[in-house]
């Protein structure tokens, strides 16, 4: 039992790299993509015309099946947390290739994510030893997992079909939700395969019970959904954000979820238990940490006139009047009050979520003529946004919400 928790824990190691790399390398193919057509974000497929996403895509996949098999040989709650390692892979890799800053803190995250996992391997349950699919599928119609199951899809419906159209381009936990709660269902279905195929490969054939292709439908429903809320949270938010938080979330659903199916902690001694939920809760502040500490993407400029660009400068009343700066003009007596890099941290996003909705509006508007009830969703969330950023600025100095309106009419086009 020993030997195969080992097996498992270096086939996640492994995973773990592989997917870590993966975000990355999305990252910088959905930046790619969006210069010549709709961000993933609103709805934009041009990332699979991206050779550097498919790069990515493939990397993932191998951390995919690396992870796959693992799943095979240690239980749910050894694989799941050390998935945290990935943060650590993406954070450092963010700060070379993405120039998103790991600052000291952010190291501090990673050590203590190293630290929890260490802690949660000491101390993992136990594998099952499971002889065929249909005593995976006699656990998985438990009352109390099937409860769980219809609360999963429940939720996630809510999610897609109300929250997401109106809130996710500002609430990271929409597009993040939706992966890690469907993620949970992906995990246990992803464990019957499994079990059915290393069983069917020493010589049980599984593939003639109609559970392993239900197992199987279910885990390429719930990847695919995966995926593309993935790609949408990785083009709308920082990767260092959606990272951890994605990892936090996901790992306490798929926990949770194997709890009730495959009664991991069943046997273990209290001890066992306090110290690898000590250990979980300790990964959990160093995502947290990791999260606290970077900064937010940049806005990326992908237009030939950029509105809201911090270029743009904005001075105080002088002599009664309201003055703007020329662009090559010196004035000395008056002082900048709208560069983004003033603003506290919140303002500054809020600037660039504003500056990001419009652009994408237009390139939908010239590419794919969207229909009323598309348009209308976008002008709700930026009339939205728009509203909230001027009374931030409002709160961060003195600011005058008409002249700024004015301005922002003109350089997007009103």
């Amino acid at each position: 039992m020993y030997s195969s928790n080992l097996k498992g824990f270096i086939l996640a190691v492994v995973s773990s790299a592989f997917i870590g790399s993966s975000f990355i390398i999305k990252k910088k193919g959905l930046r790619r993509a969006s210069v010549n057509g709709p961000r993933a974000s609103v709805g934009g497929y041009g990332y699979l015309l991206e050779p550097l996403w498919w790069i990515g895509m493939v990397t993932m996949v191998v951390g995919e099946i690396a992870n796959f098999v693992a799943y095979i040989y240690a239980p749910a709650g050894l694989v799941t947390p050390l998935g945290a390692l990935s943060i650590i892979v993406s954070a450092v890799l963010a700060h070379f290739l993405l120039k998103e800053k790991l600052q000291k803190m952010g190291m501090l995250g990673c050590l203590l994510c190293i630290v929890g996992s260490t802690v949660i391997v000491l101390h993992s349950p136990e594998e099952q030893s499971l002889s065929s699919v249909e005593e995976i599928w006699e656990l998985a119609i438990q009352p109390a997992f099937l409860l769980y199951t219809a609360s999963v899809v429940a939720v996630t419906l809510v999610l897609m079909l109300f929250c997401a159209p109106r809130y996710g381009q500002t609430n990271i936990l929409i597009y993040t939700g939706i992966c890690s709660i469907i993620g949970s269902l992906t995990v246990m279905s992803v464990k019957a395969i499994g079990i059915a195929i290393e069983l069917t490969i020493e010589g049980t054939n599984q593939l003639k019970y109609f559970q392993t292709w239900i197992f199987g439908m279910v885990a390429v429903t719930c990847i695919i959904t995966q995926l593309n809320y993935l790609n949408m949270a990785l083009d709308t938010f920082n990767t260092a954000i959606v990272s951890p938080i994605y990892y936090a979330m996901f790992t306490s659903f798929t926990i949770f979820a194997s709890a009730i199916m495959f009664k991991d902690y069943s046997g273990q001694s209290v001890s066992s238990i306090a110290s690898e939920f000590c250990g979980f809760i300790t990964v959990l502040s160093g995502t947290a940490i990791l999260h606290s500490t970077r900064e937010p993407d940049p806005p990326l400029i992908t237009d030939l006139y950029t509105p809201l660009s911090p270029k743009v400068s904005w001075y105080i009343q002088s002599n009664g009047e309201w003055k703007q700066k020329d662009e090559d003009g010196t004035a000395p007596n008056f002082i900048t009050i709208l560069r983004q890099d003033y603003f506290n941290l919140k303002a500054r996003g809020m600037l660039g979520t504003l500056k990001v909705l419009w652009h994408d509006c237009e390139v939908a508007l010239v590419h794919r003529k969207p229909s009323r009830n598309v348009l209308l969703r976008f002008f709700s969330a930026f009339h939205s946004n728009f509203e909230r950023c001027v009374v931030e600025l409002s709160n961060s100095h003195s600011f005058r919400s008409d002249v700024f309106i004015h301005s922002f009419s003109h350089h997007t086009r009103f």
